[in-house]
């Protein structure tokens, strides 16, 4: 179903068909998906890209056409093309599906791309090297592990911004890893390796697969890379 017939319940039963699989069946599912993912998250109204494109634009101050942009858990190259019509020029991208990069290199934007399986190998950026380093959608439970974090933190500029954005699934592993990832935001704060600048509530980050009318929920985050 690649044409335009599909419709919203379509789509949330092929989401579902995705429940209780493990990270490597994950990254088929979306090689699988990639073709029409996002058509298929307008129709579910997923509104992370555009909430934490915005969300970083308001609150950064620096020259878009000059910083290096590293797109973790870049799928589509949905987050670049919003992130190009706010001036951004320069990105680099890494996702664990090749079908997803695959759409990605259509965009025309990435300087390179990387195939990566996070959490289960290194993300693949040079230490010191990027003005912003995004992650949206990704950071929750069977997709990308809290560990990933400090290596988004290595990746960037000391002075350089990281911006991440966490959907609110409502299930008990849900909550356990909002627990644990907004401890280990806190505890790299204490150890001095950033600031937050901003933290912000998401509403409406995209429909609720399992319950018809309902919405699930999100934060998304802004810190920026300690000097030294």
């Amino acid at each position: 179903m690649s044409d335009g017939s599909r419709t919203v319940n379509d789509v949330k039963t092929f989401l579902k068909s995705s429940r209780d699989v493990n990270l490597q069946q994950m990254m088929k599912f979306y090689d699988q998906w990639a073709e029409t993912y996002e058509q298929d998250s307008v129709l579910m109204d997923y509104r992370a890209p555009h909430q934490t494109v915005d969300f970083l634009n308001a609150n950064f101050s620096g020259s878009r056409e000059e910083v290096l942009v590293l797109d973790v858990a870049c799928g589509s190259g949905w987050v670049a093309k919003l992130m190009a019509e706010l001036g951004f020029r320069k990105f680099v991208g890494v996702d664990g599906s090749k079908g997803m990069l695959e759409q990605a290199a259509k965009t025309g934007l990435y300087q390179d791309l990387r195939l990566a399986l996070l959490g289960t190998e290194p993300l693949p950026a040079q230490t010191d090297a990027f003005d912003v380093v995004m992650i949206v959608g990704a950071l929750r439970d069977t997709f990308v592990p809290v560990s990933v974090v400090r290596e988004l933190c290595y990746a960037a500029k000391p002075g350089g911004y990281v911006c991440m954005s966490r959907v609110d699934p409502k299930s008990e592993s849900g909550a356990k890893y909002k627990v644990c990832l907004e401890k280990e935001l806190q505890l790299m704060e204490d150890e001095g390796l950033w600031t937050r600048v901003i933290s912000q509530e998401m509403d409406r980050y995209m429909m609720d697969v399992y319950y018809d009318d309902q919405y699930l929920y999100g934060t998304m985050y802004l810190y920026r890379k300690a000097l030294n």
